[in-house]
């Protein structure tokens, strides 16, 4: 099998996991996930696995192999898993589910690492660039750091009470932190260390973003400077481009007839993929807001999409 220099996939309800040629929509590969819904698609950095997080298991399968079977299991977690991805040289793997923890998963050994409490459903989890912190956020509206190297929660922050963080997004550089709620509204930290070495969070700017849920936050990534841009998804049915300086609107995608819970840039932030209830997933060209693509073939509500279209690390 070629080894696509795209990789592209989206996932939701129907149980399959499908692969798609950017520019032509054409689903070229089906993997079945038998188990249950799957929640959440990562592709690894080296574009070799991508790992499908659904109710309980995680799931890691090849991306460049005809084997329809999973490489690997990773069971520990006891209810949805709502959030997966990968440190930077493929080491281990992080995760947080509706069971209340965050996970660490070393690739290369079996069983979970490391487990962190966060006594309330876990709706979304990333990795700050420096690899040495995980910032989760939960149902209760809790935001929390958990120090790798401490191996504790070093910083503990809830922006509305009882109001339900459901996705978090890091700038890059480590610079800014986005955590969107229920309410439709975004809350924007500026990160800095504090004396301690720990991760001090001063508040920037607080975004009335959509009128329904946010479902997705996400920041452009580095290579799209000058330009940086935050993404969100919802139930609204649209997705809003938020201009990082200042945080005036750009643009409002339309187009999904659903939800739309979830989304990816391109690694030069030129273009997004979002995956939508309406059983599609589209491929928007930012410059002028328009889907270029869609990606049809799903059965059921889509919520997940990943997308490595970064060049190859050299060995």
């Amino acid at each position: 099998m070629p080894h696509p220099s795209v990789v592209l996939a989206t996932a939701g309800y129907d149980h399959t996991i499908r692969f798609w040629e950017a520019t032509s929509g054409r689903c070229y590969k089906t993997l079945q996930y038998t188990d249950s819904q799957v929640n959440r698609l990562e592709i690894t950095p080296d574009k070799q696995y991508i790992a499908a997080a659904g109710n309980p298991h995680i799931r890691l399968f090849e991306v460049n192999s005809n084997n329809q079977q999973p490489l690997t299991s990773y069971d520990g977690h006891t209810n949805n898993v709502t959030a997966v991805g990968f440190q930077c040289d493929n080491k281990w793997m992080y995760s947080g589910s509706e069971d209340g923890t965050v996970k660490i998963w070393d690739l290369r050994a079996p069983g979970c690492q490391r487990e962190y409490e966060s006594r309330a459903a876990v709706n979304t989890v990333v990795l700050h660039p420096n690899q040495t912190e995980l910032i989760s956020g939960d149902q209760n509206g809790n935001i929390r750091v958990w120090d790798l190297n401490a191996n504790s929660c070093s910083c503990e922050l809830v922006p509305e009470v009882d109001t339900a963080i459901r996705s978090l997004t890091v700038m890059y550089d480590g610079s800014l932190v986005v955590a969107a709620n229920n309410h439709g509204t975004c809350y924007v930290w500026r990160l800095s260390k504090g004396s301690k070495m720990t991760t001090n969070f001063e508040p920037l700017h607080k975004l009335h973003a959509h009128n329904g849920y946010i479902l997705k936050c996400l920041l452009s990534p580095e290579f799209s400077e000058p330009n940086r841009y935050l993404a969100t998804t919802s139930s609204d049915h649209t997705v809003r481009i938020w201009n990082v300086d200042g945080f005036g609107l750009e643009k409002t995608l339309v187009g999904h007839q659903r939800w739309v819970w979830d989304c990816v840039f391109s690694v030069d932030g030129a273009y997004l993929v979002t995956a939508s209830s309406d059983t599609t997933a589209r491929l928007w060209e930012l410059s002028t807001g328009e889907a270029i693509r869609v990606y049809s073939g799903h059965h059921k509500a889509t919520v997940c999409c990943a997308l490595n279209d970064g060049t190859e690390p050299q060995a």
